[in-house]
């Protein structure tokens, strides 16, 4: 634990909200905890390596090492893909043709999931991207992010909500927020993300999901379930999300 001074700061476990982790090969009780949690295991490469400048055969093996690792830990294969940084030209055709992934977050423009075409080997393929976000994200407590006390990171995701909760009215809206052990969880910081928590839960209409759990419901809204039909090699159990009434 000294290693990771927030892993024990887990709010989340006071409510529903389920959540996507990173997985960790070095450290595969995460893995299997979270599993054994409800939350879904995503991956964000071998190694936490750049891929930008990665030549193809190199990427490919990062990916699978990256699926291998997850696979041994999780006791099923990642759905999910977040590249650290930005991705090279290869890695959407690469997941594809690697296969068993849902989804990517390699995206910061979007509050929506939306697809994506991208040419294989095998022809022109729709994939799913599903957003990220670095704003309402704890890394903007590192030096020069904007963030220096823990209201500013609740003040911040609880105006993104608030907006996105009033567009909610007339169409659908996604919120992302990232959260690290490392930042988050330090003890002056961690009471934003629980005044965050408790301002949503009292204004009701969230859906805290896994994001694979989001992907399967988007693909499904706008009838592309191949897509998911695509993707499972070995799925996940189910998620236990709950969304609003």
């Amino acid at each position: 634990m000294a290693a990771d001074p927030g892993a024990a700061r887990r709010p989340w476990r006071d409510g529903d909200a389920q959540r996507q982790w990173p997985g960790a090969g070095r450290d595969p009780w995460i893995a299997e905890e979270a599993v054994a949690d409800g939350h879904e295991v995503a991956a964000h490469g071998w190694r936490w390596e750049r891929h930008a400048h990665m030549d193809e055969a190199e990427e490919r093996t990062a990916i699978e090492r990256t699926v291998a690792a997850i696979r041994a830990t999780a006791g099923a294969p990642p759905r999910g893909w977040h590249t650290r940084s930005a991705t090279s030209p290869n890695t959407r055709r690469l997941l594809i043709e690697h296969g068993g992934f849902l989804y990517d977050s390699n995206a910061y423009n979007d509050d929506l999931p939306y697809l994506t075409r991208v040419q294989t080997a095998a022809g022109s393929v729709d994939h799913l991207v599903l957003p990220y976000a670095f704003d309402t994200n704890d890394m903007r407590f590192q030096r020069g992010g904007g963030f220096v006390f823990g209201d500013d990171f609740a003040r911040y995701c609880i105006d993104a909500y608030d907006r996105l909760h009033a567009e909610g009215a007339t169409a659908p809206r996604m919120l992302s927020i990232g959260l690290h052990l490392r930042i988050i969880g330090r003890p002056g910081r961690i009471g934003g993300l629980e005044r965050f928590l408790a301002h949503v839960a009292t204004k009701g209409g969230a859906w805290f999901a896994r994001r694979d759990a989001i992907a399967e419901h988007w693909l499904t809204a706008i009838g592309r379930t191949d897509i998911i039909d695509r993707s499972r090699k070995a799925p996940y159990p189910p998620s236990g999300d709950r969304r609003p009434e």
